[in-house]
């Protein structure tokens, strides 16, 4: 099986990331699901959703739980029964989860694509970027941008903020590998850290 990374964040929160490498019959062994999990698996057409659906519950099973521990509210946010935090993200080949026992947390995986060009304005101010000359490194940049205001968005846990109005991201240095978030909504600021980590053309971003 393929767990790919652990990474250790501090003391009561990690990040482990699955590369999917197996077949659909290799992920269903040793993994039990519930009514409803099944019911999910047996309707998703995509193989690939089949296997990230898979594989999220093998991270799971590493750090000692099951897919009968993890409940989704009525935003489609997932929960610990135990009360701890924990978040989800799948693309493509790789599946991640992020878990914290005492602090709100969010994660999102995304393949590097030229697309992110076109769509950019949708979700953060070019005007910051224009300076980046290289496109390789804005493509990067923007993935980067994109998957933090997602896990923030996955904190917040609800369907009205706005990536553009909503969601802040500091302007960062690729090699300090972190930066700053904020949600700003409802008249209220709220800063989480960011970290972000790039590995075989893909993108993982956390935030806690």
């Amino acid at each position: 099986m393929a767990l790919y990374k652990i990474v250790s964040v501090n003391k009561t929160t990690k990040v482990l990331i699955w590369k999917i490498e197996e077949s659909i019959y290799e992920l269903k062994e040793g993994v039990s699901l519930s009514e409803n999990s099944t019911t999910r698996l047996q309707s998703m057409k995509s193989e690939l959703h089949q296997k990230g659906f898979l594989s999220i519950r093998h991270l799971l099973m590493e750090i000692g739980y099951s897919d009968f521990d993890l409940i989704y509210d009525a935003f489609g946010k997932p929960h610990l029964k135990n009360g701890k935090f924990i978040s989800i993200t799948h693309s493509y080949t790789f599946t991640a989860i992020i878990i914290s026992e005492n602090l709100p947390v969010g994660v999102d995986i995304e393949k590097k694509r030229e697309k992110i060009l076109k769509i950019a304005h949708k979700f953060t101010s070019l005007e910051e970027y224009k300076t980046i000359a290289n496109s390789e490194a804005l493509i990067s940049k923007l993935t980067i941008v994109w998957g933090a205001k997602e896990s923030l968005y996955k904190i917040y846990g609800k369907k009205k903020l706005l990536f553009l109005h909503h969601i802040h991201i500091e302007d960062f240095k690729f090699e300090n590998q972190k930066t700053i978030g904020e949600i700003r909504f409802d008249g209220t600021t709220k800063t989480y850290q960011i970290e972000f980590l790039e590995f075989e053309g893909f993108t993982c971003v956390f935030a806690y």
